[in-house]
């Protein structure tokens, strides 16, 4: 069975002048010359791309989308009609929203995050933006300190509304956050609590995992400034932020950590390298 908007690891089964057809159950699916690797011989297996042309026939490429059916991104519009709006989708071909998928009349040149899905109608990959009657919290098998992926979606008086694993929505609270961050951002996360329908979420990683990946990053910023940088416990907030995208809290953990570590010491003006 083919699966159109996602990609099938289908046999070459004859040249052709503009390009190879690719073998399916019933029919074969034409990949253009342009996407067709050097060297491809008849009975080679290829992963590509499903997807309708414009004229509505089956074609493969060996592009790679922005996104796939089930998938929820960021694109850009290139250009709007009566019926709905063109997303650049990273293929030739740009992806349909028609009006009835947007929340708002859509503006060429605007991101909008959206999801992409097979219409049952036509049998076409379309995208629309209405996302949230896709996603639940009826039934949430995550627990706490789970690793995830996140997606910022709305902002709201108390943080981002973000969207889990393309399954789920929490809330990502502003004093959790000690970086500049989108709508459409992906990014990775924990799960900091669920209570009920109601999750919780934080950019990282939980616990000392997190102050490891930041103690390398410590690290590698002194490499970058000969093994010295003038900050320390008196450096407001602010400035921490500004220059480690942190915490000062996690600073004062990750460079406590590293001290322990032999990796450092302190100075009465900052932080310093152990020389190896």
């Amino acid at each position: 069975m083919i699966r159109v908007g996602e990609f099938n690891l289908l046999r070459v089964k004859k040249k052709a002048d503009f390009g190879v057809y690719m073998e399916a159950i019933d029919q074969e699916i034409l990949l253009p010359t342009r996407f067709v690797p050097a060297g491809t011989k008849v009975g080679d297996e290829l992963k590509v791309f499903i997807y309708h042309d414009s004229e509505n026939r089956l074609i493969a490429t060996t592009q790679k989308p922005f996104g796939v059916v089930g998938d929820i991104v960021n694109l850009k519009a290139v250009s709007t009609t009566h019926q709905g709006a063109f997303l650049n989708w990273g293929l030739m071909k740009d992806i349909f929203v028609p009006t009835s998928q947007q929340l708002s009349k859509m503006v060429a040149g605007q991101e909008y995050l959206v999801r992409i899905y097979l219409d049952e109608m036509t049998g076409r990959v379309a995208a629309t933006e209405r996302i949230e009657s896709t996603l639940s919290n009826e039934n949430i098998e995550l627990k706490e300190k789970d690793p995830i992926d996140i997606i910022i979606y709305r902002r709201t008086e108390i943080g981002f509304v973000v969207i889990i694993n393309n399954k789920h929505t929490g809330i990502l609270h502003f004093s959790d956050i000690f970086r500049t961050v989108d709508i459409g951002d992906k990014l990775k996360g924990f799960i900091k609590s669920v209570k009920g329908d109601k999750i919780d979420v934080a950019l990282g990683q939980p616990g000392y995992k997190r102050v490891e990946d930041e103690g390398e990053k410590i690290l590698r910023l002194l490499r970058e400034n000969n093994g010295y940088l003038p900050y320390h416990d008196k450096s407001t907030p602010e400035e921490i932020q500004a220059f480690f995208g942190m915490s000062k809290k996690t600073f004062k953990m990750t460079t406590g950590s590293l001290y322990k570590q032999h990796k450092i010491i302190f100075t009465q003006t900052g932080i310093k390298a152990v020389e190896e």
